[in-house]
């Protein structure tokens, strides 16, 4: 079996007094959609930060892709993809236009750069809209622009933090077709976060959930739910190691994954 694309040991994140993060040790594979969930403050976007390297941790380590998050950072942001929360997108510019400026940022050579575009943004189904400002997009399109930005060089990982946040059901849906196509088409390892649990049942083959910035459940969303109960809800899973016991019980025992994940990686 493959070396985990991504490992993280002991990682941890304080500002000041508070412990935005907290001994995170974890493993994600090659090719596998991972969430973390969590409610506000949990500590989700303090830990895609470290990772992407924007962020400097505290204590511990991680590594992407084999390479280690401080000391070779900038090998870790050749081979990742990232979506933050905050717009990315340029609304004065075009679609095409904002593909073109990361297409530049990320070194494609200049004579893919087109192509490579146009099957960005024909992947994205926003071909028919490429030549208009991104600023008469809905929220919709423009997430899915962003996240052809961070896709045209093929990274190995890509980051999605709150993909689909504020975005209308319809919308919502959307964009989860299109990160379910494109870890099909590029079998990228996709680490995403989300409030919508709804989201992670739909994409995520596993979930960390975290509280005060530790983990305290981590495993398939129906496996967490049949280690509650056979009538538990995915809901009554993120209650239970969200609440403030959870919170006191440290990190919960990772549920196996071996057979499923050899299976599904052949």
């Amino acid at each position: 079996m493959q070396p985990p694309i991504i490992e993280t040991h002991e990682l941890e994140r304080r500002f000041g007094n508070v412990t935005a993060v907290d001994a995170l040790t974890l493993s994600i594979l090659a090719g596998e959609v991972f969430g973390l969930l969590g409610r506000n403050g949990a500590g989700k976007t303090t830990v895609i930060k470290m990772l992407t390297t924007l962020l400097p941790p505290s204590q511990g380590s991680a590594t992407v892709g084999g390479f280690d998050i401080v000391r070779q950072a900038g090998a870790v942001r050749r081979i990742i993809g990232y979506v933050p929360q905050a717009l990315s997108a340029d609304g004065d510019l075009t679609g095409f236009e904002n593909l073109l400026v990361f297409a530049k940022l990320y070194d494609i050579p200049r004579i893919e750069r087109a192509s490579r575009i146009r099957d960005a943004l024909a992947f994205m189904g926003l071909s028919e809209v490429s030549g208009r400002m991104v600023k008469t997009y809905s929220g919709g399109m423009i997430r899915r622009l962003e996240i052809a930005q961070s896709t045209l060089h093929r990274p190995r990982v890509l980051f999605l933090d709150e993909p689909t946040v504020g975005l209308d059901p319809v919308a919502r849906i959307s964009v989860w077709e299109q990160v379910e196509s494109l870890q099909s088409r590029f079998g990228s390892a996709i680490l995403l976060t989300t409030h919508y649990l709804e989201e992670a049942e739909r994409l995520c083959d596993r979930v960390a959930i975290m509280n005060r910035g530790r983990i305290t459940a981590i495993g398939a969303p129906r496996e967490l739910q049949r280690a509650l109960g056979e009538t538990a809800s995915f809901e009554d899973v993120f209650e239970h190691y969200t609440s403030e016991e959870a919170a006191t019980q440290g990190a919960y025992n990772e549920t196996s994954q071996t057979r499923r994940t050899a299976n599904r990686l052949g």
